[in-house]
């Protein structure tokens, strides 16, 4: 099951240009500019798709968004970046926003200046010139095999998390009791078949917090499910705003004499929330009751530093290590921490097949 990472990543997130771009003519010359033709149409496809959108655009930003709330657009957009700035530092500010990679962005803009400059200060964002914006709908890179409920919903859900944000903000008191007063509950389970398409796609999308950038398809994953020597595991977060939807994927091979940790991820999107460690010490805590050592395999990506950290702040040891970036770590879990405080887990796992 040593599988390489498929290449090139699905695109997250389409920054746009506005003037000759998203519209025909310059916003700041006349108020009468209009859509250019199925650019809503487009805009609405993609969002449902769970692909996001952005802005990077010269412009006088009060100007733009009663424009854009006039066309009845506005929602579409995330962190747009309205200003004089180059849009290179555009970009750069929408990917920290969004917390994605530029490796997932599509910048699409009229200007052959304004593409060359994203393109050399960035050069792992894909450029489209604005004349080909029809083509985006069949673009390879915007059609996603699936299409789940999380995806569906993800515009939602980031706008879920700016509502946390402005809430952090403006919190008077230390992160712990922030963090209790948004109730989060983490929710463990066995993958089911109806989770396994959006199991592939955390596969696919999830960079930073994934242990070894592993992809499994859908039919990898449902014979995985099956099998007795296999625990899948799914799980989910929710808080007084909404779900988070499912934002973590582990895959365990059961062992007679050691649990083995092939694939742990977490989305990005949780990051800030202190649940990060909340699947390994579940697993920890079970092969622990089966009365097995832990082992986990970690695979060095260029993003992903922060999952061994993890580890080694869980008290994984390194057992083996090839030199190029591939380690296996072992626990004798000793030691496990217990969950935050401030968060509730619910489990729903039967326990060991076989």
């Amino acid at each position: 099951m040593n599988k390489e990472p498929k290449k090139p990543k699905e695109i997250k997130c389409i920054v746009w240009d506005l003037d000759h771009t998203m519209w025909n003519g310059i916003l700041l010359e006349s108020n009468e500019v209009e859509l250019r033709p199925n650019m809503r149409d487009i805009l609405a496809t993609l969002d449902s798709r769970g692909i996001l959108h952005s802005i990077a655009s010269r412009n006088d930003r009060d100007h733009v968004m009663n424009k854009l709330r006039e066309l009845g657009i506005e929602e579409f957009f995330l962190y747009p970046e309205i200003n004089w700035n180059a849009k290179s530092s555009s970009i750069e500010s929408i990917c920290s926003n969004l917390n994605i990679g530029k490796d997932t962005l599509l910048f699409i803009d009229d200007q052959p200046f304004e593409l060359d400059e994203v393109r050399s200060v960035h050069p792992e964002v894909e450029c489209i010139h604005a004349d080909d914006y029809l083509t985006l709908l069949a673009h390879p890179r915007l059609n996603p095999r699936f299409i789940t409920e999380d995806s569906k919903r993800r515009r939602a859900m980031y706008l879920e998390d700016i509502q946390r944000k402005q809430e952090e903000a403006e919190f008077q008191g230390p992160q712990e009791e922030f963090l209790r007063s948004l109730g989060m509950r983490f929710l463990i389970s066995e993958a089911m078949e109806e989770d396994l398409k959006r199991a592939e796609e955390l596969t696919l999308r999830t960079n930073q917090l994934n242990t070894t950038g592993y992809t499994y398809s859908y039919e990898e994953l449902d014979r995985i499910r099956q099998s007795p020597d296999y625990l899948l595991l799914v799980c989910e977060l929710t808080d007084k705003y909404g779900s988070y939807g499912k934002i973590g994927l582990a895959l365990i091979e059961l062992k007679e004499d050691y649990w083995h940790l092939k694939l742990l991820l977490m989305s990005c999107r949780v990051m800030s929330r202190g649940v990060g460690t909340v699947m390994l010490t579940y697993i920890m805590e079970q092969a622990k009751k089966d009365g097995k050592v832990l082992r986990a395999d970690f695979k060095q990506t260029d993003r992903n530093r922060m999952m061994y950290i993890t580890y080694r702040f869980a008290n994984f040891t390194e057992i083996s290590n090839d030199g190029q970036g591939n380690i296996v770590f072992e626990n004798n879990l000793k030691q496990v921490q217990p969950f935050p405080p401030y968060i509730e887990v619910k489990v729903t796992v039967s326990g060991r097949k076989g």
